[in-house]
């Protein structure tokens, strides 16, 4: 998980966690000082996330963001996939096929590799933004792991 995943996942989070309370878009800034977020780097992952669908911007005086989908509708997966590209483990490419490899282990080891990311694909897409607010407000107490 890189640190720009983990900030989208965050403001993301954030804008769930205030919708009922914000009349309207949610300000770069107000996202970065509830989130302790560095405002400069939180501008750039909100663009990445418009661009993905994920959010609606508006321009102007009481500007800002908004979640361009419901939050049962987003997954964690999705989110970091917007910020990072496909979720992979390393870039090692892909396992030769037919038994040819090119160095000692290194098929078996970039199977294993693959195995792993599509596992963590999954887990993240097990995920809503509904559960991950459900569990930071308290309304529900299960584990994360129940959750999906």
């Amino acid at each position: 998980m890189s640190t720009r995943g983990d900030y989208a996942c965050r403001a993301l989070l954030s804008l769930t966690l205030h919708a009922d309370r914000a009349a309207g878009p949610t300000s770069v800034r107000d996202i970065a000082e509830r989130t302790g977020l560095p405002q400069p780097y939180l501008e750039q992952i909100l663009l990445a996330l418009k661009g993905a669908g994920l959010v609606r911007s508006k321009r102007g005086v009481g500007g800002g963001y908004v979640l361009a989908q419901p939050p049962e509708d987003v997954t964690l997966g999705q989110i970091v996939s917007a910020v990072d590209g496909p979720i992979a483990v390393g870039d090692f490419g892909e396992p030769h096929q037919n038994g040819a490899c090119d160095h000692e282990g290194q098929c078996v080891l970039l199977g294993v590799w693959a195995d792993v990311g599509e596992h963590m694909r999954r887990h993240l897409d097990s995920f809503t933004l509904a559960d991950i607010a459900s569990r930071a407000t308290g309304t529900t107490t299960e584990p994360l792991e129940a959750l999906t």
